[in-house]
């Protein structure tokens, strides 16, 4: 609930009371921080160390101020309180390779939005259907092969949504029909989860990968793919026909294929300058979007760095002559991730450096008797946590740089095999979303849709459901099944 208030000047001031009580928290802990004793057992450095983890815990979750902001404190703080012996130290999480190939990704996706390729690829692919039913499927098919040219969730929802109103439209269903619910819980839950098939699909893959390679083993494209495509695309179909099961999506109503074509979509076609059907712009995307994928499977067989391709896609796509990315491209990145990604990183290299993940480990183990559990009830409990956390989060990538460590930490004490429980933290946390801000494109579907926060949460639940029972086969049968051949 916001409140609206005006000061002396005459100003008006937006609060809420999330905002005011999580400026209230963070302020305690710094100042508990600076004037209070030095907890019995703990180092003063471990103990400021914990404190600014919490600070920008609390400050990332009630936003009180844009993520950027709360991140330079975070790390501003590391600097001023001593617990590093440089600024360089404080923020070393910004020379990780991770937040430099996020910004090439970002940029790429952003590119293929703003040419219009997504729209395109969308209005080739939804042709042709017949019934509500038929193009569900359709749908579910083709938003998990563009995942494969736009890395971005929230792009492929925002890119389908006016298809799916026109679809409806061109059935005649009436609002809140089971194809739309069916058509935004797609969109929402299941949209995502395409993301986690390549390591470059999405943020979450890529937060994932790029840790495991500086904590466990090194993890090629190739290898990435090999791993994760088959569990990310059962999981998708299973997700997808929960979708249409929970919805009840028509299969009776038909309509002539000329008409299940968004006019919205069509009206791209004037829009060409030769046979193909796209513009110049769109072909020289298309192009080096092609190139760039090549490189990528090229890249793991011969050991090129996956940061390379993209960045020389960007360098391509921004020269002279092209411009397709431009200073416009730059203002519209998501910054605020990136700077929360960064100031994560740089914390949790002084927590390891401090030896307050190791604190964190050592009282968690006291406190639970990890010991006398079984290999699978404390499989159970590290990905219980990694929900918790994620639950706290509005996106799944943030989630996971907080989450993941600290799980993997836990992991390695008690001999848990590291890839196997990174990459089903990934699918867990990937398919939970049981409120609507966790995954911006449930926010949006949820705008723009007939979604229900009682929607939201029930199928949250389910596609969590689902992605236990896939982590498990995947664990079981298939990861070993890899690494005996491989």
């Amino acid at each position: 609930m916001a409140d609206q208030v005006t000061d002396g000047a005459g100003l008006s001031v937006d609060f809420s009371l999330p905002e005011i009580g999580g400026l209230a928290v963070a302020a305690l802990l710094l100042v508990g921080c600076l004037a209070g004793p030095t907890l019995p057992g703990i180092s003063a450095a471990v103990q400021r160390v914990l404190a600014v983890f919490l600070i920008a815990l609390v400050l990332w979750l009630t936003e009180p101020v844009p993520y950027v902001v709360s991140s330079v404190l975070s790390v501003t703080l590391l600097f001023a309180l001593g617990v590093v012996d440089s600024f360089a130290a404080a923020a070393s999480g910004y020379a990780s390779r991770l937040v430099f190939f996020l910004l090439l990704l970002l940029l790429l996706s952003n590119c293929i939005s703003s040419v219009g390729l997504d729209r395109r690829v969308a209005q080739r692919l939804l042709a042709g259907d017949h019934t509500p039913r038929q193009t569900h499927r359709s749908l579910a098919a083709h938003i998990l092969l563009l995942a494969v040219l736009v890395p971005s969730a929230m792009a492929r929802a925002v890119t389908f949504i006016p298809i799916v109103k026109r679809l409806v439209d061109a059935y005649g269903l009436a609002d809140g029909s089971g194809f739309e619910r069916g058509a935004f819980l797609l969109l929402g839950h299941v949209n995502p989860i395409a993301s986690m098939a390549l390591m470059t699909g999405g943020g979450m893959a890529l937060v994932t990968s790029e840790i495991i390679n500086a904590t466990e083993q090194s993890v090629t494209w190739v290898e990435w793919a090999v791993l994760m495509l088959p569990p990310t695309v059962v999981l998708y179909g299973l997700a997808s026909l929960s979708a249409a099961a929970f919805s009840a999506v028509d299969g009776e109503t038909t309509i002539g294929s000329d008409e299940t074509v968004p006019r919205d979509v069509e009206s791209v076609e004037a829009d060409t300058d030769t046979p193909g059907g796209l513009t110049r712009e769109q072909r020289v995307v298309a192009g080096v979007m092609g190139g760039t994928v090549i490189a990528w499977i090229a890249g793991s067989f011969v050991g090129v760095p996956t940061v390379l391709p993209a960045a020389v896609a960007v360098f391509v796509l921004a020269l002279p002559g092209l411009d397709i990315i431009d200073t416009g491209d730059l203002r519209e990145v998501s910054w605020g991730i990136i700077f929360l990604i960064g100031a994560m990183l740089s914390i949790l290299d002084v927590m390891d450096s401090t030896g307050t993940l190791a604190y964190i480990v050592d009282g968690l183990t006291r406190a639970v008797p990890f010991a006398a559990l079984s290999h699978w009830q404390m499989v159970g409990i590290l990905l219980a946590l990694a929900v918790g956390i994620r639950v706290l989060f509005s996106t799944g990538s943030a989630a996971i740089v907080v989450a993941l460590p600290i799980v993997l930490e836990f992991g390695d004490a008690f001999g848990v095999a590291p890839v196997p429980l990174a990459l089903s933290v990934l699918l867990v946390v990937g398919s939970t979303t049981v409120l609507p801000f966790n995954t911006t494109a449930v926010l949006v579907s949820m705008d723009r849709g007939p979604l229900s926060h009682r929607d939201v949460l029930t199928f949250g639940l389910v596609t969590m459901g689902l992605s236990l029972v896939v982590a498990a086969a995947s664990w079981l049968v298939y990861w070993p099944v890899v690494s005996a051949c491989c």
